[in-house]
């Protein structure tokens, strides 16, 4: 049986990591061993989770400038009862990230095992 509101609270879970810059959310919504990849610039960069994280740590995160939460799931696609595909669009500050997270649901429930992501616009300060 698929149960909807377990990945979606995991999604909102990510969504909260990004918007709080919160390492803590970020580690428990991914597996540790996922991988993010990104092409915008013409070749393929990819990141690990330990290095996206430290990435994270290290910003301003929008909530604190008072920047309130954006951010939805477009898609989900169930390839079975324990893995999924989701499409996202966030905002952290002024950027817009068009998201593919690969989810799968073991032991710790379901997490990110990877990440495609892509700018998709960015806004005028």
């Amino acid at each position: 049986m698929i149960q909807l509101n377990a990945l979606t609270a995991a999604i909102q879970t990510y969504f909260d990591a990004i918007h709080e810059c919160d390492v803590q959310k970020l580690n428990a919504v991914f597996h540790p061993q996922s991988s993010l990849f990104d092409a915008d610039n013409g070749t393929v960069f990819v990141e690990s989770i330990d290095s996206f994280s430290q990435d994270v740590a290290g910003r301003t995160s929008p909530a604190s400038v008072g920047q309130d939460q954006e951010a939805e799931i477009l898609l989900i696609d169930y390839l079975s009862p324990i893995s999924a595909t989701v499409k996202i669009r966030i905002r952290a500050h002024n950027s817009i990230f068009v998201d593919h997270l690969g989810f799968v649901k073991g032991s710790e429930g379901w997490q990110i095992v990877s990440k495609i992501w892509h700018l998709e616009s960015e806004l005028n300060a």
